[in-house]
Parts: C-alpha cells; structure tokens; sequence
C-alpha cells in the first residue's frame, strides 16, 4: 500500500489535481485573498504563547 505522501505526490501530478492547483494559484493572486490571508496569519501569531 502506497503512503499517504506518495498517494497526494501522485494526484498532484494527475489532471485533476493540476486543475485543482492552478485553480489555487489563481485564487492566491486575487488581492482580497491575499489580504485575508495575511489578516489570519497576524491573528495566529497573536495567539502564540511561549
């Protein structure tokens, strides 16, 4: 049985999981999800506590 980095490594490089992945690259370089994203990663750092 395949593990699961060799399973996701090889939808990866499927048709499907190419789609799925230019779809993502095209919805990161949208500037409001950008700035969503920025917003949560700040908002993660506050909660950081050592």
């Amino acid at each position: 049985m395949a593990s699961f980095a060799q399973r996701v490594r090889a939808f990866l490089q499927s048709p499907k999981g190419q789609q799925l992945v230019d779809q993502g690259r095209r919805q990161l370089a949208k500037p409001e999800n950008q700035r969503r994203l920025r917003g949560l990663f700040t908002k993660l750092q506050g909660r950081r506590r050592y």
